[in-house]
């Protein structure tokens, strides 16, 4: 490759990475292969940036290729079997009340535990919808998909998330506020 091409490739990856690595992890809920996703999607990206990097919107390919590789890391049989027992300790913010910030951190760990049972592909919409705030018609392009099977999706996403949400919160026996 090129020093320019390399260069402009290494400018991309630095502005979007995180960005990309926060997506992952609405993706997959662990930091650690949001980060593997991140990584194998920028390298996916390196290797083709002859080919992709004078398209219009990168960054939308970029996200096309995260999902894609999720999706094909769901697929793998050692990703299957994975039980997740262990929780992790939220940090404190010392800025906030703590009554108020009780409340956000029950809801956020609430929503993201709910997240993570809907199916792969509804998740993958609410995420690129709600989380990324990309329109319908961008979302059926990164997904690959018909504009209504976003919209159908979502649907979906939302009846099956709001339906978790309301099974969690009634079986921890917490009232919301």
């Amino acid at each position: 490759m090129r020093k320019a091409d390399e260069q402009g490739f290494r400018e991309f990856a630095a502005a979007n990475a995180a960005s990309l690595r926060r997506t992952a992890y609405l993706f997959c809920g662990d930091w650690h292969t949001a980060e593997d996703l991140m990584q194998s999607s920028l390298m996916k990206m390196y290797m083709a940036w002859k080919r992709i990097k004078d398209l219009d919107n990168l960054i939308a390919y970029a996200r096309k290729v995260l999902l894609r590789t999720w999706l094909d890391e769901k697929r793998r049989p050692w990703r299957r079997a994975e039980q997740r027992d262990g929780e992790l300790p939220d940090a404190a913010d010392a800025t906030s009340d703590p009554d108020t910030t009780s409340a956000k951190l029950w809801a956020r760990e609430l929503v993201h535990t709910a997240l993570l049972q809907v199916p792969p592909r509804q998740r993958a919409v609410l995420v690129l919808r709600y989380f990324e705030d990309l329109s319908v018609a961008e979302v059926a392009v990164a997904m690959g998909c018909t504009e209504g099977t976003v919209k159908s999706q979502t649907a979906r996403g939302l009846a099956t998330l709001r339906a978790i949400v309301e099974k969690l919160d009634s079986s921890s026996g917490r009232v919301a506020s």
